[in-house]
């Protein structure tokens, strides 16, 4: 008999062929995704190995790269094999037979799906799991590396007489290891428990036992590691006390209080025991299988934990404490002034008792000459514009801003100054000159060290140059001046010719004399890009195929610059480490260097006041958060234990170990063997603009504006407590510390110093006055002076001085001349400074004509206050003076060390001389005479004088005009001997054509 088969229908025949083609094309999408996916993590992978080479960090690389990979794998493992092992045991632990009932039947469709497949399901379910827990582990990969290779503080906490160590470095990790075991247990518990009830280990809805005997012995061993890991919580939690937050006097307070120690240390103690007998209990009913033992443990655990761990500690604190809180907690609060100074590096804090002068006398600064000159009135938070206009020579350059202060040593002598490096930026290059050639092969680099004298400008208002141009000139000598790595630089640039290449960088714009138009990097630094290989690495890396394509500008000698941003490039190298908000460019034996202050930071130091360190670190000058790298929200302790430097031009990173006291760098130079160089091999060239880093010293005031009290009962009245001042020129933000040259009282010449002001906590007036020696060559290099003013010293702050030079009429009747049409005053930052035997205050007016493209802020008038007397001026010597009753006693120095050969400026003659800064006697005389006469008008209007008085004030008003029309004068003959400024760069200019192609 033959077979028979019915002919298809011709209209079916495409479907199955169809969907073949879907089932192929499914699993080949899947295919090529996990390809591209492998491959970008491969990319990203060798291209960092390829970085870290290049900048001589490969060990850093390695170490990282192979801690992640072992907790990865340790602890995914683990939480893996656990969870598998766990289901496989329920899964054999199963009943062979079961009873009938509806929940079964329900059951058995579940199981007759689940059962082929049982162990890709569970193995599948474990696989995830491990890889999120082995994910969770490598980010923990510095609290392994902290634990492993820990150093002794060499000091004990006092509760419990371990070395800070343990609590630093070893306390996190075993919470860590703990909450790890919490996940497993949990993780493992929920699986059996499934799987119990897909076998019908446990039936929820059978009348009689709910569980078969292997089921609840399974469960009771999970159930009994659970306990019995909380009882090792519970003793670690003991640990935990000595960082704890709690409210003391309507103030936060971190640390072990009376309560504490009284009630919930003992508390912890006693539920540790009574978890690990509860344990016990729980493995005891592996054999007599019975909950109601484990269930009486279980409730105890649970009333224990509320009458212990809440009552107990709640009543203690209302009875006991809160009526005698001065009393009891005086001594857990001398532990936490102790402990806090010591962790902050406070404690060697000097305070002194300061009676201010309140009074006015020709001749009064004689003593504080040498102080004076060390008044910056270049504000770097201004003259960023001007430095711009007068020093940006091209559009595609710019300055990052704020300005640096740093210093530097001019015929013999030390110079505050203001410094900044000509960056590039692509977003001054003319749109129609924008593409990949030019973007990333031609303008590549910045150019140049700009610099300004901190206490003098030109007549015109403009600083006095004491480097600049292009090319560069000046007082700092030769130096290599192109900038490859700055705060500013493009993403990336491919550099690099072989020898006999026609150069295609744009190096000098427009040439200058025998100068080349156009460089060929010839540092060290980058990775090498001429392989096909690193090329298709890298045009996946930046999502650029023209790095592939083209031929033209990538050569066999090419090199690929990225990650360019000095603290970015730290940040790689050191990833322990957290940064301050402010690299500074220095000339350092012909380089430029990027200086850049790294922290080691904690928060788990024991009885130390934890910091908020976004509000710490903020001021006007930095809203957000300043520190980069990895702190965590809060902190209590912080060194300054590395100066890191960025080579502008190769991109070489040097870190050195600038306090090798401590335990922390230490540590992760264990860790890291061979990174951080020891502090004999930092060049002395390098010590003369190493500096007392700034957001250090914000952190250290927040703390001393509280912990200068060092008196436990002192501290709890909180009677002397201070606080930072706002910003009287930008309210809601506090004031920044300021980098001055100022001596302090008993010191036998001014020294470079990082200062500050307190307020009281309720008041405006002035509380203190602190400064922190700056200087790394000085003996007393980062000791903390207070000046704390007596009780009877009333003395404005600087809120308060700033509304009294905002009213006082002199200073708007000298503003008035300068702020006509569209003109406005912008007023610099409020320096304070400990001379005269008061507190003298200083602060510049700018002055910018106009909204254009052209507009710039101009130094114009300093205002000065002391004792109550105010002062105006076309300079400081014409303030202080007018203050000071016509005689300062001192010279300002703001006319010292001209030189006859300034940096040329752009668009001056080669040979030009800077217009010398002679002071106006004129305008002085003419201000003089009407503050005298609008004091005699106000004394006449107090007898009742109205003739007097309207006499008075004509002659004020004409002495005023005088003023006025010499100082228009002064302004006209400065704008004729002045070269006019670079205009700001605009998208629609035409700056100099790139270079073709080579």
């Amino acid at each position: 008999m033959s077979s028979f088969s019915a002919p298809r229908d011709p209209s079916r025949r495409g479907f199955p062929r169809g969907n073949v083609r879907t089932r192929a094309l499914v699993p080949t999408i899947v295919v090529l995704v996990v390809l591209m996916a492998i491959f970008g993590i491969f990319t990203n992978f060798w291209t960092e190995r390829l970085w870290f080479g290049a900048v001589n960090y490969s060990g850093v690389f390695t170490t990282t790269l192979v801690t992640k990979i072992g907790m990865f794998a340790v602890f995914g493992v683990i939480l893996g094999a656990a969870v598998f092992a766990n289901l496989a045991l329920a899964y054999r632990l199963r009943p062979r037979y079961r009873a009938m009932s509806t929940e079964q039947q329900t059951l058995d469709r579940y199981r007759a799906v689940v059962d082929p497949h049982r162990g890709l399901i569970a193995g599948i379910a474990a696989l995830l799991l491990a890889l999120i827990a082995g994910s969770s582990a490598a980010g923990r990969w510095e609290t392994f590396l902290q634990w492993r290779n820990s150093t002794s503080f060499g000091t004990q906490d006092p509760q419990f007489g371990l070395d800070v160590s343990f609590f630093v470095f070893g306390y996190p990790w075993y919470r860590f290891l703990i909450g790890f075991g919490f996940s497993v247990i949990v993780l493992s518990l929920i699986a059996a428990l499934v799987a119990h009830y897909l076998y019908g280990g446990v039936r929820l809805q059978t009348q009689g036992q709910k569980a078969s005997a292997a089921a609840q012995a399974h469960v009771s061993v999970l159930l009994g590691l659970f306990v019995l890991l909380k009882a090792v919580a519970y003793w670690f939690d003991r640990y935990g006390l000595v960082t704890a937050g709690h409210r003391m006097s309507n103030q936060a307070f971190t640390g072990l209080t009376y309560t504490d120690a009284h009630a919930v240390l003992p508390a912890k103690t006693v539920l540790t025991v009574i978890a690990a007998i509860c344990a016990l209990l729980f493995f005891a009913n592996v054999v007599r299988r019975t909950w109601l033992l484990p269930g009486l443990g279980v409730g105890l655990l649970v009333l224990s934990t509320v009458l212990l761990g809440w009552a107990w500690p709640a009543i203690i604190q209302q009875v006991t404490v809160h009526p005698n809180e001065p009393v009891k907690e005086n001594k857990y609060i001398q532990r936490n002034i102790d402990a806090t100074r010591q962790a902050y590096g406070v404690n060697g804090a000097e305070v002194k008792e300061y009676t201010a002068k309140t009074s006015t006398t020709a001749g009064q600064l004689a003593d504080d000459a040498d102080t004076l000159p060390g008044v910056r009135l270049i504000d770097p938070a201004i003259v960023g514009e001007t430095f711009e206009q007068l020093q940006q020579v091209r559009g595609f350059y710019t300055f990052n801003k704020p300005l640096d202060v740093d210093r530097y040593k001019i015929d013999g002598e030390s110079r505050d100054a203001v410094v900044a490096v000509r960056e590039l930026s692509l977003a001054g290059v003319p749109a129609d000159q924008r593409n990949w050639n030019n973007d990333h092969t031609v303008y590549t680099h910045g150019y140049g060290l700009v610099g300004a004298y901190g206490n003098q400008r030109t007549a015109e208002g403009s600083p006095k140059w004491l480097q600049g141009g292009i090319p560069t000139q000046g007082e700092l000598g030769k130096y290599e001046p192109r900038i490859y790595f700055g705060e500013e630089s493009p993403p990336y640039s491919i550099v690099g010719a072989p020898k006999g290449a026609k150069p295609v960088e744009l190096d000098i714009p427009g040439g200058s004399g025998d100068a080349k138009t156009t460089n060929t990097y010839q540092g060290k630094g980058g990775v090498p890009i001429g392989s096909f290989g690193s090329r298709l690495l890298y045009a996946a890396k930046f999502q650029d195929f023209n790095i592939l394509l083209n031929q033209s500008r990538i050569n066999s000698a090419s090199k690929v610059l990225y990650d360019r941003e000095p603290r970015e490039r730290v940040q790689k190298v050191a990833p322990w480490l957290s940064l301050d908000s402010d690299p500074y460019p220095a000339v350092v034996d012909g380089r430029i260097k990027w200086i850049i202050d790294g922290y080691t930071m904690s928060a788990d130091y024991p009885m130390s006041q934890r910091l908020l360190l976004d509000d710490a670190t903020s001021t006007s000058l930095t809203r957000q958060p300043a520190i980069a790298g990895q702190p965590s929200e809060r902190l209590n302790y912080v060194r300054n234990s590395v100066k890191a430097t960025v080579d502008a031009y190769d991109g070489t990173v040097s870190l050195y170990q600038w306090d090798d006291k401590d335990p922390v760098l230490r540590t992760w130079m264990k860790a890291f063997p061979g990174t951080v160089q020891p502090k004999s091999k930092m060049p002395d060239a390098l010590l003369d603009h190493v500096r007392y880093p700034e957001d250090l010293m914000k952190i250290q005031r927040e703390i001393l504006a509280q912990y200068h009290v060092t008196d436990a009962g002192s501290f709890y009245q909180g009677t002397e407590r201070w606080r930072v001042p706002s910003d009287p020129t930008q309210q809601g933000a506090k004031q920044p510390a300021y980098y001055l040259s100022v001596r302090m009282p008993g010191e036998d010449g001014p020294a470079f110093s990082l200062t500050s002001t307190y307020i009281y906590f309720n008041r405006e007036n002035l509380a203190a006055f602190v400064a922190v020696d700056a200087d790394a060559r000085s003996k007393d290099y980062g000791k903390i002076r207070v000046l704390q003013l007596a009780d009877k010293t009333q003395i404005d702050g600087p809120s308060q001085i700033a509304n009294k030079l905002n009213s006082d009429t002199r200073v708007a009747d000298a503003l008035l001349p300068l702020t006509r049409g569209d003109s406005r005053a912008t007023k610099g930052n409020l320096l304070t400074l400990p001379v005269g035997g008061g507190l003298l205050y200083v602060q510049p007016v700018y002055v910018e004509s106009g909204s254009g493209d052209a507009s710039y802020p101009l130094l114009r008038l300093v205002l000065a206050s002391f004792g109550g007397q105010t002062g105006v001026g076309t300079t400081l010597q014409e303030a202080l003076n007018m203050v000071f009753q016509g005689d300062a006693g001192a010279d300002t120095g703001e006319n010292a060390g001209d030189q006859p050969n300034q940096p040329e400026q752009p668009g001056k003659q080669p040979n030009q001389p800077n217009q010398p800064n002679q002071p106006s006697e004129t305008v002085a005389a003419a201000l003089a005479e009407a503050s005298k006469a609008f004091d005699q008008a106000q004394a006449a209007l107090q007898k009742g004088d109205l003739k007097g008085y309207a006499d008075a004030v004509a002659r004020a008003q004409e002495a005023v005009g005088r003023a006025a029309k010499a100082q228009a004068a002064e302004r006209d003959r400065a704008d004729q001997a002045t070269p006019k400024p670079t205009p700001k760069a605009t998208p629609t200019r035409t700056p100099t054509p790139a270079p073709r192609p080579g």
